[in-house]
């Protein structure tokens, strides 16, 4: 071999080995216990799957069209973002429901990965434009993934998996109200549990209204009843129970955070024929064990 030949390879190997370093170190960088020049936000475009961060869109100009690029900035590693339905709106970030769509062709599913974990925690505020169309109701805001994850009609009582999400709905009072939507190890029917509660316990929620949402989720363990879940909506605590998420130990844990925010249900009434827009702000996601 000539010595321009060698002197190429070893160049070559050398920029190898430094990328495997470089990704090494990048996998095992979390946007907790890092050093104080970094915040979170820059923190998630260097590692793919965070445990506790916080975005607050204040940083984003007025009227900019919030891309899957900032989301995985924002978020860490996060599938199936809509770079047509995000907004900056006032330091808020906006979310479009298109008309006369449901699920993903209306809004936005995406959904984030975290550090695999056995007790998390979030906040956030959620306000409904003033002139929202209710329409039936839909699935709104951040919430957990356990496991398999399981949605869409797919019940959890196989013990792999389960979610941890939140619903706003129109009765046919016209009362209108968020609603637990959980799907777990001892669901009693096909589609998410609502345990019967809404907020608030009697009236309507509001257009224009700012709400702060908290969620904490705890796995359980085997077969035990020993897992947690607590929904605390301005204040008011809507759920807080033991669950059994799973049985199969394997799946156990905590291991992402969804965006769901889509009309629907499935049937045609859940549409809506007009734009809605839903605002959020001061997300905040901790890993607790």
């Amino acid at each position: 071999m000539n010595s321009t030949v060698f002197s190429r390879n070893v160049a070559a190997a050398g920029l190898l080995l430094l990328g495997i370093s470089f990704n090494a170190c990048k996998k095992e960088l979390t946007s907790s216990g890092l050093p104080g020049n970094l915040s979170a936000g820059a923190v998630a475009g260097i590692s793919a799957i965070n445990s506790t961060w916080s975005v607050n869109w204040d940083n984003y100009a007025n009227g900019t069209t919030y891309t899957s690029t900032n989301a995985a900035n924002d978020f860490g590693n996060v599938t199936g973002w809509n770079n047509n339905r995000g907004y900056i709106s006032n330091g808020n970030l906006r979310i479009q429901l298109d008309p006369n769509a449901l699920s993903a062709a209306g809004g936005v599913v995406a959904n984030i990965d975290v550090a695999d974990g056995t007790a998390y925690e979030m906040d956030y505020d959620i306000r409904f434009h003033s002139q929202f169309d209710w329409s039936r109701g839909g699935k709104v805001g951040f919430g957990f993934s356990i496991g398999d994850g399981n949605t869409g009609g797919d019940p959890a009582w196989d013990g792999n998996g389960g979610t941890l999400r939140l619903m706003w709905y129109r009765n046919d009072a016209n009362r209108v109200y968020f609603q637990p939507y959980l799907y777990y190890r001892d669901q009693p029917g096909q589609y998410g549990d609502d345990f019967g509660l809404t907020y608030p316990a009697s009236g309507s929620i509001q257009k224009g209204t700012t709400y702060h949402v908290h969620l904490y989720i705890k796995s359980n363990t085997g077969s035990n009843t020993n897992g947690h879940v607590q929904i605390v909506i301005n204040g008011t605590v809507l759920l807080d129970r033991d669950i059994r998420w799973t049985t199969n130990d394997s799946k156990r844990l905590i291991r992402g955070v969804t965006f769901h925010t889509f009309r629907g249900g499935s049937q045609s009434y859940w549409e809506s024929p007009t734009v809605g827009y839903i605002y959020y702000d001061n997300l905040s996601i901790h890993k607790i064990n």
